[in-house]
């Protein structure tokens, strides 16, 4: 996985353009989604309409939005970004996440963003890692579609236990009012960036605050989701 400057992170041969990170050969080699639902991101029959779960129980948000599911190659580049301190990975994915939103976008005709917010870490999770996983994607994200970012708009003002070692439900009580909202948000279109959509409890939580406080729509970016 080691990857030097103008190679790609992936195959390791030599790239025609080093900003993109990943060839196109690996790009094409990607694993197939399989059919999801647009809303929720879980596999359903119709890409196009909300799933049976949506429309009983919709999330807080109105799309979301991923390059594909939480295996490898996509896995080991996730971990690899989020744990061991390989931030300049960050253009890489936020290109693969760039890529399938406008796929998505001429699909489903999505609200282009007039803000783009990335889910905040604790500070003391921040300082121990380094840096905002999902910060360094949203900052990407947000120059290359000029859209406005504002990274400190959302704080985690109550410091949880690390999701991934909890339950769905207890990743639900976890999150408890763990967040706060700084900007205005009233008549917005949102993106909410973050790098791995698991159970969705993280960005539920958000995107019900943005939507409390008047957000038009909310829609989830991120790199993996859990299928």
């Amino acid at each position: 996985m080691l990857s030097t400057r103008g190679h790609c992170w992936l195959c390791r041969q030599p790239l025609s353009l080093m900003r993109h990170g990943i060839c196109s050969c690996c790009l094409r080699n990607l694993p197939a989604r399989p059919p999801c639902c647009p809303c929720c991101g879980l596999p359903a029959g119709d890409t196009q309409t909300p799933c049976g779960r949506c429309l009983q129980r919709p999330p807080p948000w109105q799309r979301l939005v991923f390059v594909g599911d939480y295996v490898t190659p996509l896995s080991l580049l996730v971990k690899r970004f989020k744990f061991h301190r390989a931030p300049e990975l960050a253009p890489a994915l936020a290109r693969l996440m760039l890529l399938r939103w406008r796929q998505a976008r001429a699909e489903q005709y999505l609200n282009r963003p007039d803000l783009i917010l990335a889910v905040p870490l604790h500070a003391t999770r921040c300082w121990r890692r380094g840096y905002n996983q999902s910060d360094l994607l949203a900052r990407q994200l947000a120059r290359w579609l000029g859209c406005a970012y504002r990274p400190t708009a959302l704080r985690r003002v109550r410091k949880t236990a690390l999701q991934q070692r909890l339950s769905a439900s207890a990743r639900r009580c976890n999150l408890q009012r763990a967040f706060a909202c700084t900007v205005p948000v009233a008549g917005r279109h949102i993106a909410l960036v973050d790098d791995v959509v698991t159970t969705g409890s993280t960005v539920s939580a958000i995107a019900a605050l943005l939507r409390r406080q008047g957000a038009a729509s909310v829609q989830i970016w991120c790199v993996c989701r859990t299928l």
